[in-house]
């Protein structure tokens, strides 16, 4: 049997790409200026490639199939 999930959690994934920019940009050894516009930079550009997924950057949604015993993350123009 399939069936789909839709989660929600606004935070969840901002934070997540909040973490990763930092992380990104501070492996780089810039100063503090240079460092807060490549977190926007990286920021933005993140969050765009998660649009795929995401709806309003918080609503995700699976499919699970209990017979094959698997879990698909559903692109949202699919739902």
């Amino acid at each position: 049997m399939k069936f789909k999930v839709t989660m929600k959690d606004p935070d969840t994934l901002h934070d997540a790409i909040q973490e990763t920019a930092e992380k990104y940009a501070k492996a780089l050894g810039l100063d503090a200026d240079e460092t807060k516009a490549i977190v926007e930079m990286r920021r933005e550009k993140f969050s765009e490639a998660c649009g795929h997924w995401f709806e309003y950057g918080e609503y995700l949604t699976v499919e699970i199939d209990t017979e094959q015993m698997t879990c698909e993350v559903v692109p949202k123009g699919s739902r």
